[in-house]
């Protein structure tokens, strides 16, 4: 039965997602190359975090904050926004803005080097490609996407804040009171399954990109090809993994 290209190319990513995590279980960590990935999926993706944060938190309260103001209920802004927030739409969009930020360096950056025959290379020198390229950007991940959710998180909530005082007169203290103590509070629990999804969207990220970037063949017009087949494969399984884990968490 010849099964058809992606299918066949995602199982590679997981074999080759497999190999990376056990390497990093046994410390086989390119630790040359791991502080550049993570300046890549930290610091070099805030500000797009940053600026889809504040428009997230914007949104929401132009949508949510005017109906609960009408009804008399103000008081549960605060609330309802950090539990939408950290349940669903912090770990989904920051995962979305991975992907299209990170995912897409990952996948060309080792698809030209497949193209390219450096990673022949490598492994002619007797080092392990899936050790020196796909570890450094799985941990990078794995480090950097729950502190980009949080972020996000934080400055959406500020900004939802920010805008509830200003257009709607929802005092400070009552936004955030509602936030921690009000009938409709974040707790602990919300803050937890956020950083797992976080994690597993990060690991799915950089699995699925690195796994396209190694499975690239034919010249440079298939870099591209790989790039965007990546990016698509990390949003679909990306988004069936939420199902899953909404499903697990609060189910």
């Amino acid at each position: 039965m010849n099964l058809p290209r992606w299918i066949k190319r995602l199982g590679a990513s997981l074999l080759i997602g497999g190999q990376a995590i056990t390497s990093t279980v046994k410390g086989r960590i390119n630790k040359s190359d791991l502080s550049d990935q993570l300046m890549e999926a930290g610091p070099g993706s805030f500000l797009i975090v940053l600026i889809t944060g504040i428009a997230a938190g914007t949104v929401f309260n132009i949508q949510v904050a005017a109906e609960l103001s009408k009804q008399g209920l103000g008081s549960e802004v605060g609330g309802l926004l950090a539990i939408g927030m950290a349940r669903e739409i912090a770990p989904l969009l920051t995962a979305t803005l991975l992907t299209g930020k990170v995912a897409t360096a990952y996948a060309a950056q080792i698809g030209t080097m497949k193209v390219t025959e450096q990673i022949d290379a490598i492994t002619m020198l007797k080092t392990e490609p899936v050790q020196y390229l796909v570890v450094p950007r799985l941990l990078s991940m794995v480090i950097m996407s729950p502190i980009q959710c949080l972020m996000f998180l934080s400055v959406a909530l500020w900004s939802g804040q920010i805008w509830s005082t200003t257009f709607y007169n929802v005092p400070p203290i009552i936004f955030w009171t509602s936030v921690r103590s009000g009938n409709i509070s974040l707790t602990s629990g919300d803050l937890t399954s956020m950083i797992i999804k976080s994690i597993v969207f990060g690991l799915q990220i950089a699995i699925i990109a690195c796994g396209w970037g190694l499975t690239t063949k034919g010249g440079p017009k298939e870099v591209g090809s790989s790039t965007t087949g990546a990016v698509v494969m990390t949003l679909v399984t990306v988004s069936l993994m939420d199902v899953f884990l909404t499903q697990i968490l609060f189910g």
